[in-house]
């Protein structure tokens, strides 16, 4: 089974990160509100980007690096890296 790291862009400027085993749906729960905490604060306005990953541990890896990141490095890989890691 695939798994998904995404970044969506809220309507508060911020990023944010998560992973899942099915994007589509996930992106619509947080777009219904029934998805992260956050997400339901500040609804995505966009997802601005994604990459698939081979199994949930990768996955897990992949989106602890990108939430340290700072928004200017975040911002470099959505520009740059459309195929990350």
């Amino acid at each position: 089974m695939s798994y998904f790291v995404y970044i969506l862009l809220c309507e508060n400027g911020a990023y944010y990160t998560g992973y899942t085993n099915n994007l589509e749906k996930r992106y619509q729960q947080h777009l219904c509100g029934e998805g992260a905490k956050y997400t339901r604060s500040f609804k995505p306005i966009k997802m601005v980007q994604s990459w698939e990953m081979p199994d949930k541990s990768t996955a897990m890896k992949m989106e602890a690096y990108l939430k340290k990141l700072t928004r200017k490095e975040k911002e470099e890989i959505i520009l740059n890296h459309p195929s990350f890691p």
